[in-house]
């Protein structure tokens, strides 16, 4: 049985951890409501983009634009976004899982690119090839920040580099739950049955490929500004519970420790007065 000075060394330890997980759930608490403000109020939006494209897309085929060709084959590439840090729960366990089982069974050429430094060491260790590599854009992502992975994976595609696009990420349901999903990104998929007027009933100025073209930027770093927003929210909600768990699992283990220190401290004191009264019998 350890010691009292061992028990009350790692009392002290414990309780130093439960201080750290308690000040790291408020902090992760403080972040949560702007993280998940940003997120609720930007889906609309892109909600609403994605309509206006089926739209113009409706009116088109796959000849009139590169967005809407649909390539047998190719090289698909996917865009995973993690967090930088860890002590978030299962978030980037789950997202990361996702992803292989989207390498497993679908074979063919891919190449990956992560967003955030958990997906890019996990790519590496399955060596899954990387096309390229982003960190995370902090805890106030900007929509310039994602510009450049927006530019990048348009003028792949564009190029020809990629038959597909698909983002993988974390989507925030609510504090509790946060579901990785697969979301097609290229080609652009003509939704013909929609709640808003079918495109076809527009007149389109100058045409609906040049308003195509004009819109892409903007819908692809929509897109993935909208998945870094997703991932941000679901980071901080996961941190916050796991740390509030860890911090209720240190509150426990100190409260079995205590009762430990005690039962041990008794127990020396009842030897001592044993030791004492056979020395007092024996004299």
């Amino acid at each position: 049985m350890p010691s009292q000075r061992e028990i009350r060394r790692r009392i002290g330890s414990v309780k130093n951890i439960k201080q750290i997980t308690r000040a790291m759930q408020f902090v992760a608490a403080s972040k949560l409501k702007r993280a998940q403000d940003a997120t609720l109020q930007s889906r609309p939006y892109r909600d609403k983009l994605d309509e206006v494209l089926a739209d113009v897309a409706a009116v088109l085929s796959d000849e009139d634009h590169p967005l809407l060709a649909r390539r047998e084959g190719g090289t698909r590439l996917l865009v995973l976004f993690t967090t930088d840090r860890g002590l978030a729960g299962s978030l980037n366990t789950n997202t990361i899982r996702l992803a292989s089982k989207e390498v497993v069974e679908h074979q063919g050429d891919l190449r990956v690119v992560t967003v955030g430094r958990k997906g890019t060491s996990a790519m590496r260790r399955a060596r899954v090839p990387i096309a390229a590599a982003f960190d995370g854009f902090g805890d106030k992502p900007a929509f310039a920040s994602v510009l450049p992975l927006a530019r990048l994976v348009t003028d792949d595609f564009l190029a020809g580099g990629y038959s597909t696009v698909d983002l993988v990420h974390p989507r925030f349901v609510s504090t509790l739950v946060q579901r990785p999903v697969v979301d097609r990104l290229l080609p652009i998929v003509a939704a013909f049955e929609t709640d808003g007027i079918p495109g076809n009933q527009f007149l389109w100025e100058p045409s609906a490929s040049t308003v195509l073209e004009r819109l892409l930027p903007r819908y692809v770093a929509t897109r993935i500004y909208q998945a870094v927003l997703e991932t941000t929210a679901s980071e901080q909600s996961s941190r916050m519970v796991a740390m509030r768990n860890a911090t209720d699992n240190a509150q426990e283990l100190i409260e079995d420790l205590t009762l430990t220190y005690n039962k041990v401290r008794q127990a020396n004191i009842t030897r001592e007065m044993i030791e004492i009264a056979t020395g007092a019998a024996t004299a």
